[in-house]
Parts: structure tokens; C-alpha cells; sequence
């Protein structure tokens, strides 16, 4: 579903997301939700502040939320039971995206292979250094 903001080209950050996404949220633990939020604010206002992002599509990807504008490649949000201090930051493994995000950011993030940033779930979000993170995401397809 496209997301509609001020600016019919980009999402508002204050917009619920769409029923079924929303559901995805539920599923989840109160601490990962809260952070999902977080990150899901983050991403649209990152979309919203990016040149060149165009429209924002929210939806689920394999159950979890996932963010994609044609101008980039798409944002997921991870978390597993088995890992429950976890939260990643997922994108399409055939990209350069987590080799970039290593090089610049190795000491501050923990990576998962080509495919996952890494966030403790009971630490503060650096959002800047996310924001960077996700605004190279958004334009991948424009490098």
C-alpha cells in the first residue's frame, strides 16, 4: 500500500500502518514493537528527508514489515524467538548494502552475512548512523 504524506510523493511518518502490517506488530513482544515503531518512524522520515525516494510502499514480506520505494532496494524489519534481544535491519542479500554498512559503520553495528543489520533491542537507536544506513537502501538502485 502506498503511503501518502504532505507531499503526495512521500509518506507521512504519523500514518498507522495498514491493517495487516499492523498485525505483524502485534505478534511481536511490547520491547520489539516499541523499537518497530521506532525504526518504522525512522524509515519514513529517512524516505521523506532522502532525494530522489520516491512513494514508500509498506507491506509484509515473510511476515515482517517491509519498506520498498523503486528507487532502492527494500527495508525489512527481522526478529526471532530464538534470538529475542535481537532486531535486524534486513535488505536484499544479492546488494552491497551490509558490505557498505560494515565499512563504514563495523565498530558501532553487528551484520548477519550479506543480508542484516544487527540492533540490540534493549539499546538506544544511533539514528543517525541508521538514518545513513537506510537512505542508502532507498537509492540503492540510483548508484
Amino acid at each position: 500500500m502506498p503511503l501518502t504524506g504532505t507531499r503526495p510523493d512521500k509518506p507521512a511518518a504519523s500514518e498507522q500502518p495498514p491493517q495487516k502490517v499492523r498485525k505483524a506488530f502485534d505478534a511481536v513482544p511490547d520491547r520489539v514493537r516499541h523499537k518497530w515503531y521506532a525504526l518504522r518512524a525512522l524509515i519514513l522520515q529517512t524516505a521523506e528527508a532522502t532525494p530522489g525516494v520516491g512513494p514508500l510502499t509498506e507491506t509484509l514480506k515473510w511476515g515482517e514489515p517491509s519498506y520498498a520505494a523503486a528507487s532502492g532496494t527494500p527495508v525489512r524489519l527481522g526478529w526471532k524467538p530464538a534470538e529475542p534481544d535481537t532486531i535486524k535491519l534486513l535488505v536484499h542479500c544479492q546488494t552491497s548494502l551490509v558490505d557498505d554498512w560494515r565499512e563504514r559503520y563495523g565498530e558501532m553495528f553487528r551484520f548477519e552475512g550479506t543480508r542484516a543489520l544487527l540492533l540490540d533491542v534493549n539499546a538506544p537507536l544511533p539514528d543517525a548512523q541508521l538514518s545513513h544506513c537506510i537512505a542508502m537502501a532507498l537509492t540503492y538502485k540510483r548508484r
